[in-house]
């Protein structure tokens, strides 16, 4: 059945955001629909309303959420009405050279499918009829979403679906960026650059690895108090200094790690300049595709440094999703400090202005 849902949806490129009704079709083979209980606002759905993540609008936007499964398509063994579920973003094809070697995040074939289903087509129109894209595959910041099953993965029900939501971004491409990008050594010390949502979790995946300094870099001064109470040792204001990189070595001699979590080629730069020898410095942000990073060349094979990407924190979702979950029921990370404010999907513009201005860790919008 067709399902009626309020939904944020991005029209053009130029245009504010919306929140519209729109119909969201019942699931084909291999999907599901879910019930929306929470979705994160995220600065890559804010890319996607401007157009600096070009996929096409009309868009709904969303993909980092939690929710119910209402409703199951043919074939559909390994969900059941009930479940609890976290989308991602990321589709599997499994058979690909990518997938096969482990690496599902780099899957060849969904890049296919980055504004639609896997196979092309779209669950959702609007209130005259016409398609509606969806980003990530995902589209789920609406009340309902009807998603394929390789872009939900399963967790516990004792998990407070507005705090399970983050892990489908933020959570995981902060953390992720330390345990399976870096693979953060304990007793190494770091720099984050960046401390939004995934530089949070950054911070704590670095303080969950045993990292021995953790130095949190920003220009807002909010953001580098939340950034201790995350396991930051030091903190530096972009703003209060005039060589970033040179104050970072003076604390630190030169870090093992920095993770670049703004997406601008001169922070990364940034990152990378404040490497000791031997050092690894990972790209987390998403920049502008004309935006160039520029570093001494010399200095890679010299001091042995590593310049290298991470995407959704090199996840393999359906393994690490739980793990994340796991270690936030043992206490050893923050889930629920995360979520500075809640919003109802009609406040959807507030949210988004509010991260804009820096208010919050995470802000997640809430559905009755």
């Amino acid at each position: 059945m067709s399902r009626e849902a309020r939904a944020v949806v991005c029209r053009a490129w130029d245009q504010p955001i919306q929140v519209e009704t729109i119909q969201v079709a019942a699931p084909k083979r291999n999907e599901i629909t879910i019930k929306v209980a929470a979705c994160g606002v995220c600065h890559s759905d804010l890319s996607a309303a401007t157009g600096k993540i070009q996929y096409p609008p009309p868009l709904v936007l969303g993909h980092e959420a939690a929710g119910v499964v209402i409703e199951v398509g043919e074939g559909v063994t390994e969900f059941q009405e009930g479940d609890h579920v976290v989308s991602s973003f990321i589709s599997m094809c499994g058979k690909c050279r990518q997938c096969v070697r482990g690496r599902p995040v780099l899957c060849e074939n969904a890049r296919k499918a980055m504004f639609t289903l896997p196979d092309g087509t779209v669950r959702t129109t609007d209130a005259d009829g016409n398609d509606l894209n969806v980003f990530g595959a995902c589209g789920v910041m609406a009340e309902y979403a009807t998603l394929h099953v390789d872009n939900a993965v399963k967790i516990e029900q004792d998990v407070p679906l507005q705090n399970a939501a983050l892990v489908g971004c933020a959570v995981m491409t902060g953390v992720g960026a330390v345990f399976n990008t870096a693979k953060l050594e304990p007793g190494s010390r770091a720099a984050v650059f960046g401390v939004g949502g995934v530089g949070l979790n950054a911070i704590q995946g670095c303080q969950t690895a045993g990292a021995e300094m953790i130095v949190a870099v920003d220009t807002h001064a909010g953001k580098l108090e939340m950034a201790r109470q995350f396991g930051a040792t030091h903190t530096i204001n972009a703003n209060e200094v005039e060589d970033v990189a040179r104050a970072v070595k003076k604390l630190t001699g030169g870090v093992d790690y920095a993770f670049e979590c703004v997406g601008a080629g001169a922070v990364v730069a940034q990152a990378y300049k404040c490497l000791g020898r031997g050092g690894t410095a990972v790209v987390v942000g998403v920049a502008d595709p004309k935006d160039k990073t520029s570093i001494g060349t010399l200095s890679l094979p010299a001091d042995e440094r590593t310049l290298k990407g991470s995407w959704l924190g090199s996840a393999r979702p359906q393994h690490d999703f739980p793990r994340i979950i796991a270690l936030y029921k043992a206490g050893k990370l923050k889930l629920d400090e995360l979520v500075t404010r809640t919003y109802s999907v009609e406040e959807a513009p507030q949210a988004f202005d509010d991260m804009v201005a820096g208010k919050n860790a995470r802000g997640v919008i809430v559905f009755e």
